[in-house]
């Protein structure tokens, strides 16, 4: 089931005086399914996190649409804006993205808070999450005094409480230690196999070997794609290798 269509997005960012332009995307299209796992990968600049501020609603783009479920959220007004995040995005970010006044628990519960939602609804998913990522122990904590891995799974509960829609998540691995680093893409996994769906932007080969289907923007185009299938990591690792260093040197496939 098709979930999200991206049309022809173009996106330019100006001078003050407008003497100079600089493309940042250019007439970027794919869509994605329903239950997919994307990893978005290319060099610094390339216009994959440009893309990732788009999908979030947090920037606009110069031209082009962004379908979900067939309404076009650039659309929205700006009063709408915190709503549709609130209701349909998660979001997992390299710097966690806590607030160190609030103890775990209450960072997980904020996007609740904020929706309006009933005490009973959100104690409920609250044990069902913390219990799944591990942190049910934690949660009278404040977020200085746990580890980062720690925190990036906090961070993961907080996108899913809402049980959203679209997972968006930056370089969610940037900030942990090999060890962590792992646990975390295993949770990854384990989401998107029940049913979640997400798209991340990483520079981690290892990471993108989790996902379903990894994007390779250059210059603000999309220059390949790479499906998993029935490719094991190893695979994987090697394709994904092969097309990063074609994209380095500016081959073609």
């Amino acid at each position: 089931m098709l979930l999200l269509e991206i049309k022809n997005l173009d996106k330019i960012y100006s001078s003050r005086l407008g003497l100079n332009k600089v493309q940042a995307l250019d007439s970027i299209s794919f869509s994605i399914e329903q239950g997919e796992y994307i990893a978005v990968m290319g060099e610094s600049g390339s216009g994959k996190t440009t893309l990732l501020n788009i999908l979030a609603t947090i920037d606009r783009p110069t031209s082009g649409e962004v379908i979900l479920e067939g309404e076009n959220i650039l659309g929205l007004k700006q009063s709408q804006l915190s709503a549709f995040r609130r209701d349909n995005l998660g979001f997992v970010f390299q710097d966690f993205n806590l607030l160190d006044t609030l103890s775990i628990e209450d960072n997980i519960y904020l996007p609740m808070v904020l929706a309006g939602e009933s005490f009973g609804d959100m104690e409920e998913r609250m044990k069902a999450l913390t219990k799944r990522l591990g942190i049910e122990n934690l949660l009278k904590k404040y977020p200085y005094e746990v580890s980062g891995g720690q925190k990036q799974r906090t961070a993961v509960a907080r996108a899913l409480i809402t049980r959203p829609k679209l997972v968006l998540a930056d370089e969610p691995t940037g900030a942990l230690d090999s060890k962590s680093s792992e646990h975390l893409l295993e949770l990854f996994s384990e989401i998107h196999k029940g049913g979640q769906t997400i798209l991340m932007v990483t520079h981690s080969i290892k990471a993108a070997c989790h996902a379903s289907r990894v994007l390779f923007i250059r210059d603000g185009k999309i220059f390949n794609q790479i499906y998993r299938g029935v490719n094991s990591y190893e695979k994987m690792y090697k394709k994904i290798s092969e097309t990063l260093t074609s994209l380095q040197v500016g081959g073609e496939f």
